[in-house]
């Protein structure tokens, strides 16, 4: 019951002061369990796209977290296990940084995941880290959905307290699959365009 009423809340003042509408360009808010990964440039990403699924989606997709920002206290991880429904993970030690978006898509359910790992602050994304590939290849029924999240760097950059009132966009592509025999490097760049590809970017 909390964890619903600040969920509202926060979609509420998300929406209110950086909009965080959903454009279906290459598909539609479909049930299929799906991979969902966008660029990374702001603490808001995860609200934003989370909260541009409807509800029956969101109840069964789980944002990525990393453990140590967002666990860092009871608060953020209130926050993020009870209203954003994520998964935390570790990004450094020696378990295996996956082992936990396994469990979830073992169940059938979906991931959101930003492959480069960390904030960018450029337009384009940049490098993707080789998490993606690894789950493409166990996972190949999960369909994988690029997603650029524009104007997010501009509306809560690193740093800032209070986002700024910029309209901020998700825009949701194409499914990729990974194909036979695709190399490690060259999937993981297909990837990046075809997120780079939706911010309308024509040096993507």
């Amino acid at each position: 019951m909390i964890a619903s009423l600040v969920r509202e809340i926060i979609f509420a003042l998300t929406r209110f002061l950086v909009g965080g509408n959903a454009r279906w360009i290459g598909c539609g808010p479909d049930q299929e369990q799906r991979i969902y990964f966008a660029n990374h440039a702001s603490h808001l990403d995860t609200i934003i796209l989370w909260a541009c699924l409807p509800p029956t989606l969101r109840r069964k997709t789980h944002p990525v977290a990393a453990a140590d920002y967002w666990g860092r206290n009871a608060f953020t991880r209130f926050i993020a296990l009870d209203v954003l429904n994520a998964v935390l993970v570790e990004r450094a030690g020696s378990r295996d940084p996956l082992a936990p978006l396994r469990d979830v898509l073992d169940k059938g359910e979906s991931l959101i995941i930003f492959p480069e790992g960390t904030r960018g602050k450029e337009v384009l994304p940049g490098t993707f880290k080789s998490g993606l590939h690894h789950l493409a290849r166990d996972y190949p029924q999960a369909q994988l959905v690029p997603v650029y999240l524009a104007n997010l760097a501009r509306a809560y950059p690193k740093g800032a307290v209070v986002p700024a009132p910029i309209n901020c966009v998700a825009n949701f592509g194409t499914p990729l699959a990974l194909a036979e025999d695709e190399d490690k490097g060259a999937f993981l760049e297909r990837a990046r365009k075809a997120v780079a590809g939706l911010s309308g970017e024509m040096q993507a």
